[in-house]
């Protein structure tokens, strides 16, 4: 789980291409475009970085992206769906340059959007940067779900317990697991040279889900608005940086 300076100089320049992807789709993201149109931007994006979309075929997933919509919490299949006014959009990234991975989230406003979305973007961007917060060697992996979840509460926010952040490498999904919730002092230690992806997924109402027929479409269980914020980070010596600088 430790990785070699070589490979966080990879995982770095596979972090980038992530960033620079999201910051390039962002600039599409408005009323009338479909997810599908999003999808392929994404795609040309990353090939054009000399990397290839690590969700691709991942597991049979069929897309680049994910891209969810409003009650959809995560793995929202691009489709032929136009996005609406007052829609918000959670779009997840990977991309994989010369065998490593780097992975993101941003949830993002369609045009203008409700004050309880605007609500619900705001605090789970910053309960991603309260995890991100207590991250430096010797911490253990329970803190930093300690942190999400208490800011989460602190906010009326439903927290999903189900899906959680991962190892990231040469594999996308790389051990330890990183739950958004916990207790101070259990799991894993962190140490210099692992990289993890810390992704809160936080509701406006219920913490429960459920995934669609189509088995990868996950869903809030009131239909209420669910937002996903995720950076990439590798442990330095004394904190940690971002890999999917945006």
């Amino acid at each position: 789980m430790i990785k070699s300076s070589e490979e966080i100089e990879l995982l770095k320049i596979a972090g980038q291409i992530v960033g620079d992807t999201h910051n390039y789709l962002k600039q599409f993201i408005k009323p009338g475009i479909t997810t599908k149109e999003l999808d392929k931007l994404a795609y040309d994006y990353i090939i054009s970085r000399d990397a290839t979309p690590s969700f691709l075929n991942y597991e049979g997933y069929p897309a680049s992206i994910c891209t969810s919509v409003n009650e959809e919490v995560v793995h929202g299949i691009p489709s032929d769906r136009v996005l609406q006014e007052g829609d918000i959009i959670s779009i997840d990234i990977g991309a994989c340059y010369k065998g490593y991975h780097g992975d993101s989230a941003w949830s993002y406003p369609v045009g203008n959007i409700s004050e309880e979305k605007k609500y619900l973007l705001e605090h789970t961007e910053k309960s991603l940067y309260e995890g991100l917060s207590v991250i430096k060697p010797g911490i253990k992996i329970g803190d930093i779900g300690y942190a999400i979840e208490q800011y989460a509460l602190k906010h009326k926010l439903g927290v999903v317990k189900e899906l959680v952040g991962h190892g990231v490498g040469k594999h996308l999904h790389e051990s330890p697991d990183v739950p958004n919730y916990g207790k101070k002092n259990t799991g894993m230690t962190l140490r210099k040279g692992m990289v993890i992806a810390v992704e809160p997924m936080l509701n406006l109402g219920t913490a429960d889900i459920y995934i669609l027929d189509d088995d990868w479409t996950i869903i809030t269980a009131d239909d209420k608005p669910s937002a996903h914020f995720e950076h990439t980070i590798v442990v330095t010596k004394d904190g940690y940086e971002i890999l999917t600088k945006r």
